[in-house]
């Protein structure tokens, strides 16, 4: 078993995390573009916000198949091979002449995009001695925030000088160089023994997970926490491209720098375990994300910065203890446990979309706003019922 800090620890390390940078790059760098696509093609703000929602949607739906797959293939095939079509797709899409094209092409990324997030952690509970796992796995998640952040800004910035179309080429060639990379630097694989797929055991563990309420209302809450949060981004765009803001796409995608509270957020969410009982923490950090919202309806745009800031911290508090719950009171199957709550996260994502546009027509962002409260009034109090059914311990820091 890899060792922390040896050679190969830091390689297989850096390859998953330039991997997990890879990914959340083409999944959010179209983000900030989401104004520029709707004038380009004449569509309407929901359907420009189904550049973001169906690979979501497609990710969401391969993920326990990538899983369960990769226990009789391996892991380091399906990671490779995702990669570099991930990467053909933002080239190919940066030549598509349509919008349906366009859409086409995110959908079929969408199915790539899953085949990493759904077995590098597997990847890394197979060759890893526990402790290098550990390490590499907070590493790893960094990785992911690092990448929708630096996805948003370059697609915006590449977006602002030559356009879309540009954007996609920019992430496309930068995905190339990163998937060959990727394919040079992680190890083989030396201790996976490759399993008999079985779909009836594999649709067995899904039910029995669905079939506990508390690992269920956590997905719940991941999910549907995500559905707002991520397409209030979306909108904003909408909001801050017109007057009297009337930010262009590079500065649009700087706005996505406010993600760097929900690293924060993540950070302190294994503190404030050890001293609140989990769904304590969920509570505290959905009530920060409303507040957060609120603070956003302010006509500065400087306040909205901080109120999205905000809204970054409380979600992603919330989203790190929820994903940590699942896994903790998973009783078996824990790796389908982790996936099926990525499958409510990424699916929440893809309809919000729906859910938002009709309250944006009516109300603006304000019925935005509106649309977010009530769905976190939902969250809050399944995570009540959640510290009411006997989630009142406190995780006891490690010794």
């Amino acid at each position: 078993m890899i060792q922390a800090h040896t050679r190969d620890w830091w390689r297989a390390t850096l390859a998953l995390c330039l991997g997990s940078f890879i990914v959340f790059i083409n999944l959010y760098a179209p983000q900030p573009l989401l104004p520029e696509l709707r004038n380009t093609f004449g569509v309407s703000t929901l359907m420009a916000s189904l550049v973001m929602s169906c690979p979501s949607l497609a990710l969401a739906a391969s993920l326990l198949i990538y899983g369960t797959l990769s226990d009789a293939l391996g892991r380091g095939t399906i990671m490779r091979v995702s990669l570099l079509l991930v990467a053909l797709c933002s080239l190919a899409i940066a030549l598509v002449p349509s919008f349906a094209g366009l859409l086409g092409l995110r959908l079929l990324q969408g199915l790539v995009l899953a085949g990493l997030p759904a077995v590098a952690v597997a990847w890394m509970s197979d060759e890893f001695e526990p402790q290098a796992m550990m390490l590499a796995v907070g590493l790893y998640i960094s990785a992911n925030s690092l990448g929708g952040i630096g996805g948003r800004v370059m697609g915006g910035w590449a977006g602002e000088v030559g356009g879309w179309s540009l954007s996609f080429l920019v992430v496309g060639t930068i995905s190339l160089v990163g998937a060959a990379i990727f394919w040079r630097l992680l190890p083989p694989a030396r201790h996976f023994t490759p399993g008999r797929f079985c779909l009836a055991e594999a649709l067995s563990g899904i039910k029995g997970h669905l079939n506990t309420p508390v690992l269920l209302v956590a997905c719940l809450i991941g999910g549907l926490n995500f559905m707002v949060f991520i397409n209030q981004y979306s909108y904003i765009t909408f909001r801050l491209s017109a007057a009297p803001f009337g930010l262009g796409s590079q500065w649009l995608g700087m706005l996505f720098l406010t993600y760097l509270g929900g690293t924060l957020g993540s950070a302190w969410s294994g503190r404030l375990s050890q001293r609140w009982a989990s769904p304590l923490c969920m509570m505290a950090g959905i009530g920060i994300f409303m507040l957060g919202s609120l603070v956003t309806l302010g006509d500065g745009l400087w306040v909205i910065v901080v109120g999205l800031t905000i809204s970054a911290f409380g979600f992603f508090l919330c989203h790190a203890t929820a994903s940590g719950w699942v896994g903790r009171n998973a009783k078996r199957a824990r790796g389908t446990a982790t996936a099926l709550y990525l499958v409510f996260y990424y699916l929440g994502a893809s309809l919000g979309g729906f859910y938002l546009e009709p309250f944006w027509q009516f109300g603006g962002w304000g019925g935005v706003i509106l649309a977010a409260e009530l769905v976190l009034l939902i969250t809050l109090a399944l995570s009540v019922w959640l510290w009411r059914r006997g989630g009142r311990s406190v995780i006891a820091p490690e010794r």
